[in-house]
């Protein structure tokens, strides 16, 4: 096993309860978006695009658990406009990606990861790519990104992805291809 493989091995085991409860303590109180020097989680970083070089910025969000129900709407209305959704069909992780985004609207999220929750809140690490930096253009790996604005709002992200139903493929993915909205929605 390489390296990376005994650091995901690591993660994947029951942690030390002291070491996480001062690391989610302290991130408590930190802002809910703050830039970090280096990923928390390094294997998961590498294996979805980062690269420890100019024009990688990695940013730790957190995000509220709970409360995501529209408030429900009051009279007068007629009784198809009173129903309200019951969810957003966002998830927490693509929530975490557009608000990075917005925060930081010179660069693109490339994708992101988990790294924490307690009992309010959950932390995702953002890998941003800053497209308009000399190294990230001269890069043909990650120049890529250049062309593709608004990555996080679109849902072209993993985490986008899934919470458009988009990751699966073969029986009962049929109508999610081009677009839940080209099916009326009945991909979902």
């Amino acid at each position: 096993m390489g390296m990376y493989q005994y650091i995901r091995e690591a993660w994947k085991k029951p942690k030390e309860l002291e070491f996480w409860q001062q690391r989610i303590i302290k991130w408590r109180q930190e802002p809910a978006t703050i830039r970090v020097e280096k990923p928390t989680r390094i294997d998961r970083a590498r294996s979805l695009g980062y690269r420890a070089k100019q024009g990688f910025i990695v940013v730790r969000q957190r995000v509220n658990r709970g409360g995501r129900q529209r408030p429900q709407i009051r009279h007068p209305r007629r009784p198809k406009a009173m129903s309200r959704r019951k969810d957003l069909t966002m998830n927490y992780q693509q929530v975490a990606e557009q608000r990075a985004a917005k925060h930081y609207q010179n660069c693109e999220v490339l994708n992101s990861y988990y790294v924490g929750e307690d009992g309010l809140h959950y932390w995702y690490e953002v890998i941003l790519v800053d497209g308009h930096n000399p190294s990230i253009m001269a890069d043909e790996r990650i120049s890529w990104i250049i062309d593709h604005k608004g990555r996080a709002e679109r849902g072209l992200t993993s985490a986008g992805k899934r919470a458009r139903g988009l990751l699966g493929k073969g029986k009962g993915y049929e109508k999610v291809r081009p677009s839940l909205r080209a099916h009326d929605r009945q991909g979902n």
